[in-house]
């Protein structure tokens, strides 16, 4: 079990980047997360959806601060009969997102090693995948993940439909760029190493509960589930805040709070009080209204799960790919959720 103390953000971040977490599969992670928790003397259990709780004082809770665990993935439809698998995304995992390489596939049995492909590009044959994607996007029908193993075997090993399929652990790591970094899943494990500072900074809390959801990707399933068991008041949902043209923004190390989004908008007054908070602190924070997209807030507000739903998110770029944050992003984020917390407590 690590020390959360004696690790940096980066570091952290590292660590939980390199644990598979699909959809549905996020039990390694929330371990994980629950061996931190345990060493900052912290309670957390699991719950039936698979959502790691770690209350910070005494229920009922009123204020649900939410980071999930999941990230985009693959999912196997079928097992063809010379053994390659075909594959569907589960979650907004796209082809041209994560392009060929190599991928884990989650067997019961232990992790099986594949390359997801496309195809060889040297034809024009009408009937090939490649001359699909000359022509029109390239969509997941167009992709097999090879292992080398024989459909009977995969069988024996219980890959099937419904197997997750992860990016290869080789591709799961941080460059540095300066004052940024880059990688796959920034957008929930940045988020992540937030949630657990802001837990390691905040004492006891009455009426307040932390939560690593499971299966953000296909819904938001684990925060309605936990938020319909709880009926909290407030969620606070933290973020990305991708880096897109029709909600602009900086790529710095500036929290951001969404202003809209496909599911819900926050009310006016609240977001007043972040802006409030924020100055409080001296901290610039960004503003965006977003066309589409959710959250565990926003999703869970537009099902009448939370009155005050408020997300905030790490300027990002290249969301659902190979993602670029600011260094010190996670800090700022942890910060603000912590003031934007006593703030609410009063």
């Amino acid at each position: 079990m690590y020390s959360y103390v004696s690790m940096d953000s980066l570091e952290l971040l590292r660590a939980l980047i390199a644990i598979p977490a699909p959809p549905g599969q996020e039990r390694d992670l929330a371990r994980y997360l629950g061996g931190l928790v345990q060493g900052m003397n912290r309670e957390s259990h699991v719950d039936a959806k698979g959502n790691l709780l770690v209350p910070l004082g005494d229920g009922p809770f009123r204020i649900v601060v939410t980071a999930h665990m999941d990230e985009i993935a693959l999912l196997v439809r079928r097992v063809e009969p010379d053994g390659t698998l075909k594959v569907t995304s589960l979650g907004g995992l796209y082809p041209w997102k994560l392009g060929e390489g190599p991928v884990d596939v989650l067997a019961p049995s232990g992790t099986i090693p594949g390359v997801l492909g496309f195809g060889s590009i040297h034809t024009n044959d009408p009937a090939s995948r490649v001359q699909h994607a000359r022509e029109k996007p390239l969509e997941w029908a167009s992709a097999s993940v090879f292992t080398g193993l024989t459909a009977e075997t995969l069988g024996e090993i219980g890959v099937r439909p419904g197997t997750r399929v992860v990016v290869g652990g080789s591709r799961r790591g941080l460059v540095s760029l300066g004052d940024f970094v880059a990688g796959h899943f920034l957008d929930d494990r940045a988020d992540l190493v937030a949630w657990v500072e802001a837990i390691q900074t905040l004492g006891r809390c009455d009426g307040v509960l932390f939560a690593a959801t499971a299966a953000e990707e296909v819904g938001g399933e684990g925060a309605q589930w936990l938020l319909h068991e709880t009926h909290p008041e407030i969620c606070i949902a933290l973020e990305l805040s991708p880096m897109v043209p029709d909600a602009p923004s900086t790529l710095n190390a500036s929290p951001s709070i969404w202003a809209h989004d496909g599911y819900a908008a926050p009310a006016v007054a609240d977001l007043d009080l972040v802006a409030d908070v924020a100055r409080s602190i001296e901290m610039p924070i960004q503003f965006q209204a977003f066309s589409r997209g959710g959250s565990d807030a926003s999703c869970a507000a537009s099902k009448g799960l939370c009155a005050r739903p408020f997300t905030l998110g790490l300027p990002m770029e290249n969301s659902h790919g190979f993602e670029i944050m600011h260094r010190d992003a996670m800090a700022n984020l942890a910060k603000l959720t912590v003031f934007l917390v006593q703030r609410l407590l009063g």
